[in-house]
């Protein structure tokens, strides 16, 4: 009981906050006209996203077969590959990779978010730099994503200037041009200081063992290609069987996020290489020396057996639903956990394992439908929370 009137709360506080009000109100004006634009400019986008999730259905219902075969073809490029069965498996995987007193620079992983890795690296004496523009907005406030793709959606440039204000000492107008430069300068030594990169990945071809890595401030690049050692944290349901199948995800996914194109796409199959001597291929060139791939289960292959939950293994990451629920528009990621809105309520109970959180956001979820409108996947998000709410009444979850 303690925990739903926290979570009320925070979500009536969430509501009555100018400050979020303002910024969301601006993001979804203009997450609509891009997304729009978008899908006007290449209208083939729509009917590859109905290839995409037949992909997916079928990628989703062998993904451990997947990981394995995309281990072998990562060990087979030089790279060192992992399968965690657990949260608490991943992190010691990775926190002996890491080691202690490191310099670390991390791109935005939402299955990062999930097991707390920057918290974990942290504990072990480790400084970490958040290196998305949102997401160091977000370390630096010392609170929490408030969206998957734009985790400071509800800091609008004002806080953002005096938050720059604190923290070099000197004063910031709020002009986001200037707060943008300003981030820039502070994280530009960083990336070549560094021990260790850390990142995700939008999609792996199991084939080759490819991770598509979806950018436009060009961080996750600098963070991928400069550090001696590049780590990834993947979650099994980003494989896909091949690199064809690979590209079709990443072209619904940047479109459908409100892009035409992103400004980068990488593509990393193993550590850096060069045969420009005698033709002999010696590991560890200008970019890392070794790559480390982790693929997390962690109650993926276990949700993918239910034959309405597994929908949510589809979700491609676009942030789309979040922008159509009406309730995300007024408390943003109040509304959620780790993961937002309904479909962050499957995540919550089946993945995380929190019912106690999960069971505020599955009863705050309207069941309108929205998010499934604007879903390249057509997850249905209503049906999964209703299921949700049956499981609890029927005490199956």
């Amino acid at each position: 009981m303690s925990q739903f009137k926290a979570y009320k709360t925070q979500l009536m506080e969430a509501a009555h906050n100018d400050r979020i009000s303002t910024a969301l109100s601006r993001a979804i004006k203009s997450y609509r006209a891009n997304t729009n634009n978008a899908l006007r400019k290449f209208p083939h986008t729509i009917e590859l996203a109905e290839e995409v999730r037949k992909i997916k259905e079928d990628s989703i219902g062998r993904m451990r077969e997947l990981a394995e075969q995309a281990c072998e073809s990562i060990e087979g490029n030089k790279g060192h590959a992992y399968i965690a069965d657990t949260a608490e498996e991943a992190l010691k995987i990775i926190g002996d990779l890491v080691g202690k007193d490191k310099l670390i620079v991390k791109g935005k992983s939402m299955t990062g978010e999930e097991i707390d890795l920057r918290e974990h690296l942290e504990e072990s004496g480790n400084e970490v730099y958040e290196t998305d523009l949102g997401e160091f907005i977000i370390q630096h406030l010392k609170s929490k994503p408030m969206h998957i793709l734009s985790p400071a959606i509800h800091v609008p440039k004002e806080d953002v200037a005096t938050l720059l204000t604190n923290i070099t000492g000197k004063k910031v107008a709020p002009d986001i041009a200037e707060e943008v430069a300003i981030v820039r300068n502070l994280l530009r030594e960083k990336y070549f200081q560094a021990d260790i990169g850390l990142s995700g990945a939008n999609v792996v071809s199991a084939d080759t063992g490819t991770l598509f890595l979806i950018s436009n401030e060009g961080n996750i690049r600098l963070c991928t290609g400069v550090p001696p050692v590049h780590i990834a944290l993947v979650g099994l349901e980003k494989l896909v069987p091949t690199l064809h199948d690979a590209w079709k995800v990443a072209e619904v996914t940047w479109r459908y996020a409100n892009y035409n194109i992103p400004s980068y796409v990488s593509l990393v199959s193993g550590p850096s290489k060069t045969g420009d001597i005698e033709k002999v291929t010696t590991y560890g060139a200008h970019g890392p020396k070794e790559l480390h791939v982790v693929f997390l289960d962690s109650g993926r292959t276990k949700l993918a057996k239910h034959p309405l939950l597994r929908q949510a293994l589809y979700c491609l990451r676009c942030g789309g639903c979040l922008y159509e629920c009406p309730v995300f528009a007024v408390t943003a990621g109040y509304f959620g956990d780790k993961y937002f809105a309904g479909i962050g309520a499957v995540w919550t109970a089946q993945i995380t394992g929190n019912l106690e959180k999960a069971a505020p956001i599955i009863y705050t979820c309207l069941t309108c439908g929205r998010c499934k409108v604007r879903c390249p996947m057509k997850i249905d998000v209503p049906q999964m929370c209703l299921e949700l709410r049956r499981m609890i009444a029927q005490n199956q979850t």
